[in-house]
């Protein structure tokens, strides 16, 4: 009987810390497509002007070994500096933001200010004839808040990807 870790999938948040240098993101993207691996979420922003580094943040999923893989594949290329499965490491704290924009008005659009208030979302624009909501949060949030909108005009949305850090005192750098 195979060990359950072979075979049960999970869900990784990856933190890389690369040289801020043309190509590595495509060489990043290029390790996961070559092998077939999914990426589910992909952010990555400069973080240190002094030291010319960015940080990419990858969520994938996998089986252990996979996930295992992914990380000793990234840790061998070069302009690669740490490599950090957040999911694994201790509590972190995950975010997304978005922006959705709803279109109607009368009582779908009350209904629609309603919700966001409930969710926190910002209203970012707004005309006669659509509202464009601003929200940052946990991807299962930003999903709920998409599938309420949808029965009131949701014509379209934009997500950042995840941005994910460890709580309390550990660091990437």
């Amino acid at each position: 009987m195979p060990d359950p870790s072979e075979t049960t999938l999970r869900n990784a948040t990856i933190a890389v810390l690369v040289e801020n240098e043309a190509g590595i993101l495509a060489r990043v993207v290029g390790l996961f497509s070559g092998r077939g691996y999914n990426i589910e979420s992909l952010t990555v922003a400069p973080v240190d002007a002094a030291r010319r580094l960015s940080r990419i943040t990858i969520v994938t999923s996998g089986t252990d070994m996979v996930i295992e893989q992914i990380k000793a594949q990234l840790d061998r290329l070069v302009p690669v500096h740490k490599v950090a499965d957040l999911t694994l490491e201790g509590p972190h704290l995950a975010r997304e933001m978005m922006l959705v924009k709803v279109v109607g008005g009368g009582e779908h659009r009350m209904e629609a200010l309603r919700l966001a208030d409930a969710f926190r979302a910002r209203v970012v624009d707004a005309t006669t004839e659509s509202l464009v909501f601003e929200m940052t949060g946990a991807g299962e949030k930003l999903d709920a808040f998409i599938s309420l909108m949808q029965p009131l005009g949701l014509k379209e949305v934009s997500r950042t990807g995840v941005v994910a850090i460890a709580r309390g005192v550990s660091s990437l750098t």
